[in-house]
């Protein structure tokens, strides 16, 4: 029988995307869907992104995660691990970590979605069709 390891469990959502997010006390490499989260999410950008919400609270070097990520495509599962990561942070402490991480919107989550597609609109979900010249 393994050792129990303790972590803070959190989900952040974004358009189709889910990433079921763990913050572990220590420092170890991060990970999403059993990558380096410099190999999943590359580029300078992206990373800068990832690391905000451990930036502003000042917790970069305290904590690591392990993050399971599903639907959508990299940009909305980018911005689902980072609400996960704050939803994550302010259940570990709520009065030190809440206020910074809601200053920077981290905590909300943004409510738009795709739009369906309507009947007898002829295709896309806001095209009208074509209206007969004469």
């Amino acid at each position: 029988m393994g050792k129990k390891i303790n972590y803070t469990y959190a989900t952040g959502k974004r358009k189709t995307s889910s990433a079921r997010v763990r913050i572990f006390r220590g420092k170890e490499e991060n990970s999403v869907n059993g990558m380096p989260v410099e190999k999943y999410f590359p580029g300078v950008i992206n990373e800068t992104f990832w690391k905000r919400p451990l930036a502003v609270t000042e917790t970069s070097d305290k904590y690591y995660f392990t993050a399971k990520i599903t639907g959508g495509g990299k940009s909305s599962q980018l911005e689902a691990l980072v609400n996960g990561i704050a939803k994550a942070l302010v259940k570990i402490s709520a009065e030190k970590y809440k206020k910074p991480l809601k200053k920077f919107g981290f905590l909300t989550r943004d409510a738009r979605e795709r739009q369906r597609r309507m009947v007898g609109m002829g295709g896309k979900s806001r095209r009208k069709k074509q209206s007969p010249k004469r």
